[in-house]
């Protein structure tokens, strides 16, 4: 007698082996769904999902439709591939079309609202997990690497339609955690129990902060960013980022008096695997030969480029306006002395960083007891933030 090759598959379904093989192909999204199929194959599911433990990102540099922007329809197809579960995103967009612009009918005619901020970021957030942590921003332009490889070249969008998301998975050694603290009358800057909190004091494992303030046009926002600053300047951390344009995301709880005050939101990153330098490209670096000179010292921290991500965040008036003659400088710099690191970041209204090393208690420049200068105007701060290395998915 023939066997019935329905058997054959009934016995393979039931092979873990197998089904953990033929599942590992699946994104992220499929496991989910093939996951309710059984106990065993969520179980396998899950063995696969926890394996995923490198960075993926989302980017867009094409414009979008006309009522919503570009990277909500990236992420909506992009997320049906993926192959990690993101529990934390940052994602950043261009102000002029995220935030919407308004188009003048003439005679005197009131103007309409091309685009409605809080619904494209409601409909961005939609997409991602429920219990995501998400950080949205807003920015005058944005530096981003399109999506595909790590090894693309990254792209200084100063004008136009761009955006990116970085879906960070749940990485085994490393804590992620956003934050968000804002200016109000009772309460002027956040006690130490709020910043302990938010993995920012006594934590012996905190690396890395990403620090970006809103709103900093306004009345004593620059008093109370330097505050946060000042409790954040150690040597055995990095801290980097910028002033942004606006904060849009939903989930990083972002209320109404919040976001008519001044304030400051970002993420933490712990874990004694992390390895971290940054390098601050200041007013004297002026052509290509000074912008590959920072690129070196960078370079000297020796951070390992797998399961790596760089960010820069430079000021509104560098780009090709400060080059003059060339565009994309300072991102061609980086790719050419990090050929398989991604780079992400934006233009801002101003710049947090400087020139330090963590590993080995190691610093690029000289220092006494004296705390550094981490709030800068006219400049681009360059970050490498190594995550460790990431679990892959062996089946």
């Amino acid at each position: 007698m023939e066997a019935d090759p329905r058997d054959c598959f009934l016995v393979l379904s039931n092979l873990a082996e197998v089904v953990e093989r033929v599942l590992g192909f699946l994104p992220a999204k499929a496991l989910l769904r093939a996951a309710c199929v059984c106990q065993l194959w969520r179980e396998c599911s899950r063995r696969i999902l926890r394996s995923q433990q490198s960075l993926a990102w989302v980017s867009t540099v094409e414009p979008g439709p006309p009522n919503s922007h570009a990277l909500v329809h990236a992420l909506a197809e992009e997320l049906e591939k993926v192959q990690v579960l993101p529990q934390t995103v940052l994602y950043i967009a261009d102000a002029e079309t995220f935030t919407g612009h308004e188009e003048s009918h003439g005679h005197g005619q009131k103007k309409a609202r091309r685009r409605n901020s809080k619904e494209i970021a409601a409909a961005l957030e939609k997409l991602l997990p429920s219990r995501c942590q998400v950080l949205g921003l807003v920015t005058p332009g944005v530096v981003v690497t399109p999506i595909g490889a790590r090894s693309n070249r990254p792209l200084e969008i100063e004008d136009g339609e761009a955006g990116f998301a970085l879906l960070f998975p749940k990485i085994d050694g490393v804590k992620i955690q956003t934050f968000h603290f804002f200016k109000d009358l009772k309460t002027r800057v956040p006690d130490e129990s709020v910043f302990a909190e938010a993995g920012l004091k006594n934590n012996p494992d905190l690396r890395v902060v990403l620090l970006f303030g809103y709103n900093t046009w306004k009345s004593g926002a620059t008093r109370f960013l330097n505050q946060i600053v000042n409790r954040l300047n150690e040597k055995s951390i990095i801290l980097a980022g910028g002033h942004v344009e606006s904060v849009t995301s939903l989930t990083s709880d972002t209320n109404s008096q919040a976001a008519e005050s001044c304030g400051v939101v970002g993420l933490a990153f712990s874990g004694p695997q992390i390895q971290s330098a940054s390098v601050l490209l200041d007013q004297d670096v002026v052509d290509e030969r000074t912008a590959e000179a920072a690129m070196q010292r960078l370079k000297a921290a020796n951070i390992p480029e797998h399961n790596s991500l760089g960010f820069m965040f430079a000021c509104v008036g560098r780009g090709y306006q400060h080059y003059k003659t060339k565009q994309n400088l300072e991102a061609d710099a980086f790719r050419k002395f990090f050929p398989n690191i991604p780079l992400f970041g934006f233009f801002g209204h101003g710049e947090i960083g400087c020139d330090r090393i963590v590993t080995g208690n190691f610093i690029l420049r000289e220092y006494h007891d004296t705390k550094d200068d981490l709030l800068h105007a006219y400049t681009t701060v360059m970050t490498l933030i190594h995550l460790g290395s990431a679990k892959t998915n062996q089946v």
